[in-house]
């Protein structure tokens, strides 16, 4: 088995997209912008916070940065409450962590959001590196946070696994040179997925942990 495993965080340890939608709708609406669909939102995730404002405000909208800071501010405020766990998937955490294997949390999420929805969900979860975006590291698929991570756990990145559901995480795996596995419950398809160079799928957290047993 692999020594650590690193997880995104949004559509791989939580299905955040209902309350992401709703924040990204508060703060458009704040700034007198269109709001977005489920749908919509789905497809803007992945890259970061930024990216996501951006792509939800009108092309021509003069004050992103602006509307991001709202946007980041007020999320990191959620409480959180339409944000679901995935099946089976503190059984598995409890399962690797007591084999073990070092846990850790790579997202582009916001740092003031992953933080508390960390804290929120997690608290009986011995994580060891928890990070977001802070604006100290670029975001993925820019391996340095996940190589940092690794380094921060004292485990070489050839022993560790990268779990995600997007195509940043299965970039991200390949470029830090670690074992990536691209979870199929989140926010993109197999076919969007080998497109980004993803070669390992599971479709549960069972499966998952079947398949690091073999790594």
């Amino acid at each position: 088995m692999v020594k650590a495993v690193l997880f995104d965080l949004d559509g791989t340890l939580l299905d955040t997209l209902p309350d992401i939608k709703k924040t990204i709708n508060e703060t458009l609406r704040k700034f007198s912008y269109p709001e977005i669909t489920l749908e919509q939102t789905k497809r803007y995730v992945g890259d970061g916070a930024y990216q996501l404002v951006e792509r939800a405000m009108p092309a021509d909208a003069p004050n992103k940065e602006e509307c991001f800071e709202y946007f980041k501010e007020t999320y990191a405020k959620s409480d959180n409450s339409e944000t679901l766990l995935f099946e089976g998937e503190m059984q598995t955490l409890a399962e690797l962590a007591a084999a073990g294997v070092k846990l850790g949390v790579v997202t582009n999420k916001p740092q003031g959001a992953t933080v508390a929805v960390c804290k929120q969900f997690f608290s009986e979860i011995p994580f060891s590196f928890i990070a977001g975006d802070s604006g100290d590291f670029p975001c993925k698929p820019d391996p340095t946070l996940a190589l940092y991570a690794a380094l921060r756990m004292q485990v070489a990145p050839a022993d560790c696994a990268f779990v995600g559901d997007g195509e940043t995480d299965a970039q991200t795996a390949i470029r830090a040179g670690m074992y990536g596995v691209s979870c199929l419950w989140g926010y993109r398809t197999e076919e969007q997925l080998r497109a980004a160079g993803a070669t390992r799928f599971v479709h549960s957290f069972a499966e998952l942990k079947n398949l690091l047993g073999k790594l």
